[in-house]
């Protein structure tokens, strides 16, 4: 039975554009939750990861199509006592997430893995999983929580 409460791997992945890489599957297997920052590309990437574990997506700015527009633009998901903020662009982040009591920022869009802290909150992008974007590495996140802190981890796909 799925428990938000005691969840300690989340996998993060963004921007796969319809694609899904064995490789992804791979590396977000033992995840106990998905996190699917946008540009998903349709809704069969969504199938795929609920394959995996419960899976929670926010609509990115390349998901047009009627499948998307039940999703979110933003998201607060709730895992093992933290809190987590979710868009697909960092632009259009509207809150201040330390003064909203969020452990993370997680994002998508700009293709980049970016995990740093500010002012106490992770903010992170797992990169794009899906069709390679100039010489951007192909890459997803997995976030490990122990007790209230968080530590991304970032696995690289071959291309």
């Amino acid at each position: 039975m799925f428990n938000r409460h005691s969840i300690k791997q989340v996998g993060v992945i963004s921007d796969t554009h319809g694609l899904v890489r064995e490789e992804a599957l791979a590396a977000l297997q033992g995840s106990e939750l998905i996190i699917h920052a946008g540009d998903i590309g349709n809704a069969d990437v969504l199938e795929r990861l609920r394959a995996i574990a419960p899976v929670h997506a926010v609509r990115g700015n390349n998901d047009r199509d009627a499948w998307a527009s039940t999703l979110p633009l933003t998201e607060v998901v709730e895992f093992g006592g933290v809190y987590a903020y979710l868009l697909h662009d960092i632009a259009d982040l509207d809150i201040d997430p330390s003064a909203a009591g969020m452990a993370a920022v997680i994002t998508g869009h700009s293709h980049k893995p970016l995990a740093e802290m500010r002012d106490g909150v992770l903010f992170l992008n797992p990169g794009s999983a899906g069709p390679r974007r100039f010489k951007l590495p192909i890459t997803v996140a997995r976030l490990h929580l122990a007790g209230d802190r968080l530590k991304a981890e970032f696995v690289q796909l071959a291309a």
